[in-house]
This record gives C-alpha cells, sequence and structure tokens, in this order.
C-alpha cells in the first residue's frame, strides 16, 4: 500500500480529501458501507453534544466528505463554518485519507458476510435516478437483479479492484487490513460491530474515553440503540438529497449470521478460502468471531 490511494466510483472521490484543513481534535469516521456507520456518527454526536436533542440533522452535523452528490467546496464550507468538535463521515480506507496526529480515526468493522446482506437489501433502497441525477453518472444497462442468496454468491467471489469496488469483498478486506496494521497507532481505534451490539454502554464509554471526552449517562446510550434511531430515521438517515426510497427502511435491522445462514457448507468453505486470501488469519480471525 502507497501513502496514499486514490478511491474512485460512479459516486465517490477519496482525493477531495487532499488539502483538506484539519482542525485539533477532529474524529474521522471511516468505515464500509451497511458496517455502523451512522451507528457510530450518532454516538459521536450523543457524547460531542451531551443531549439526544441534536442541534442539526445527522448528515449535516457529520457530512460525508467524499460523496460526490454535493461539490466538495460547499461541504468543506459547511465544515468551516461549525463550532463544534467535527466529525466527519467517509467511507475511505485510512490510507485514502490523510493522517493527521492532531486528529482521532475510527474504523467499525463488521462480518463481511453480514455486511453484504444489509447491503443487498440497501440496494432495494436506493434510488438509482436521482443518485445518478446529483452525481452525473451515465446509466449503465439494466440487469436483472439477483436474489439474496445468488448475490451473496457473487459477491464472496469477486476479484474487483478494491480502489473502484470498494463494498466487494476485496475492498472490504482492504479496508480492514489497512486499519488493522495501524490499530495500535495511539489516535487510530478500531470497533467491531458485534461488540457495539453485545456492549453499547461499554463501547460507548471505551469511545469517549479515547475521545477525552465525559463518559455517557442512560439517556445518551438509549439515545443509540437500533430502536430509538428507527424512530427518528428522518433526522438521522443518509438521505439529505432524497437518495433514499424511504429514510425509516435504511434503519433495517442485521442479524449477526445472516449471511452465513444463506449459504450452503460448500460456498461458506469457498467464502473463507477467499478471505484468506485477502486478509492475515489474525484479523479475519477477529473479524469472523
Amino acid at each position: 500500500m502507497t501513502d496514499f490511494v486514490r478511491y474512485r466510483s460512479d459516486e465517490e472521490d477519496s482525493g477531495r480529501w487532499l488539502g483538506f484543513p484539519f482542525r485539533t481534535g477532529d474524529i474521522v469516521i471511516s468505515t464500509r458501507s451497511k458496517s455502523g456507520t451512522t451507528w457510530m456518527q450518532m454516538i459521536v454526536a450523543l457524547l460531542v453534544f451531551r443531549t439526544p436533542r441534536l442541534p442539526a440533522p445527522l448528515t449535516e452535523l457529520s457530512p460525508w466528505l467524499d460523496w460526490l452528490i454535493r461539490p466538495r467546496a460547499e461541504v468543506v464550507d459547511q465544515l468551516d463554518r461549525q463550532q463544534h468538535r467535527r466529525f466527519i463521515k467517509t467511507h475511505t480506507p485510512l490510507d485514502g485519507v490523510p493522517i493527521d496526529p492532531r486528529v482521532h480515526y475510527i474504523v467499525v468493522a463488521r462480518h463481511p458476510l453480514d455486511m453484504a446482506v444489509s447491503l443487498f437489501h440497501q440496494g432495494e433502497n436506493i434510488d438509482r435516478e436521482r443518485l445518478r441525477e446529483l452525481t452525473g453518472a451515465v446509466p449503465g444497462p439494466r440487469a436483472e437483479r439477483p436474489g439474496p442468496h445468488d448475490w451473496l454468491v457473487r459477491w464472496a467471489a469477486s476479484t474487483a479492484d478494491p480502489r473502484a469496488a470498494m463494498d466487494s469483498l476485496p475492498g472490504v478486506l482492504w479496508h480492514l487490513s489497512d486499519a488493522w496494521q495501524r490499530r495500535h497507532h495511539p489516535n487510530i481505534q478500531l470497533i467491531h460491530y458485534a461488540d457495539l451490539k453485545a456492549d453499547l454502554p461499554g463501547q460507548m464509554r471505551a469511545i469517549a474515553a479515547r475521545l477525552g471526552l465525559p463518559a455517557p449517562d442512560d439517556e445518551l446510550v438509549e439515545a443509540a440503540t437500533f430502536g430509538a434511531m428507527r424512530a427518528r430515521a428522518a433526522e438521522l438517515a443518509p438521505n439529505p438529497l432524497g437518495v433514499l426510497k424511504d429514510s425509516q427502511v435504511f434503519f433495517r435491522q442485521g442479524r449477526s449470521g445472516a449471511g452465513r445462514e444463506l449459504l450452503s457448507s460448500e460456498e461458506l468453505d469457498r467464502y473463507h478460502r477467499r478471505a484468506a486470501e485477502l486478509a492475515p488469519p489474525d484479523l479475519l480471525d477477529w473479524l469472523h468471531r
């Protein structure tokens, strides 16, 4: 991996990070799609503002810098006007984001098969015409979408370039392998989605400690639960310009193990062999537990 990797698709461009004017205390939330991005943004928002009553919609408080639906200058200006401690969303791996010692970086990892199942369902909720309108992407040929089992089998066998297909299996494991190598750095924090589900209060306390913020009280923890967030979908879903068909559907509750249940034992073995080609064994042991 080089010092800076450029990630580009029809919807994202990590080059928008180049020259970004960081401030001391900034927080960068770097995740793959459907791996807990909005959840972590909400957790950080609650820790920063100390109240469930956020001063603005979550996408305004924590914009996605790489997303091409808005001009970069507009997003940077929005961040420049913020007076609170800033927390910025990205789906770019850390090798595509400038690493600044004044900034804290949080990477959330999720079992890749569970992430993929949620990604499949998320695809049904995206207004593709609206997305192309906002990004200027040229419409491609319309192919019939397979069902979840066939889609997952193809996804697990992908040999796509992780720099262009960030949500492919190679892209997911590239992202997490890079973070795994950096996990002992003092300003980089790697968190497992399953740990957030198993012990949200403890994980929020650990995140607060790393950020130098007070530990959350019960009210803040409750506001970060799935049910509480889903009830506030219009305020919290990443849908500032109408890309989602239904903001509430965005908060579909994915189950741990959902991906493994779709695959036969032979297909699951093929997935594990492919994953072993793409990531180190200690990362996979931690990721698959």
